[in-house]
């Protein structure tokens, strides 16, 4: 089973929550968060910052907003991923910076407090 963890942009929440029920996957997580990506960095003020230029330092400090996204995470048996990650991004892109990132890890179990179940059992199944 793996976790797919998704950080999208705050007003396609909505959409993906639909777009995966109806792909079958219902559970999932989500929170708000702050976050950006490299797009907001200008790359030559960077390097002149980390080269101790003292202009590019302070330059660099007016570039470090934090642009409000959500995280989802999901749960799935490994038959599962491709769809639950090809669901977020044929809702999720609209080919603009800022779209977020999908990251797939592994998780090793998942056990159902009420019942003792265990394993892709606890899972969405389709």
């Amino acid at each position: 089973m793996k976790e797919v963890m998704a950080i999208i942009r705050m007003n396609r929440i909505n959409q993906t929550k639909t777009a995966l029920a109806e792909a079958g996957i219902s559970s999932l997580h989500a929170r708000e968060c702050l976050g950006r990506g490299k797009g907001l960095i200008d790359l030559d003020i960077l390097k002149g910052a980390e080269q101790g230029y003292e202009e590019a330092i302070s330059q660099l400090g007016n570039t470090q907003r934090l642009i409000p996204k959500r995280m989802i995470s999901i749960i799935v048996p490994d038959k599962l991923v491709a769809r639950t990650v090809s669901t977020i991004i044929a809702v999720s892109r609209t080919g603009k910076h800022g779209d977020g990132k999908i990251f797939v890890m592994p998780v090793d179990e998942s056990i159902r407090i009420r019942t003792g179940e265990n394993g892709d059992d606890t899972l969405d199944e389709i």
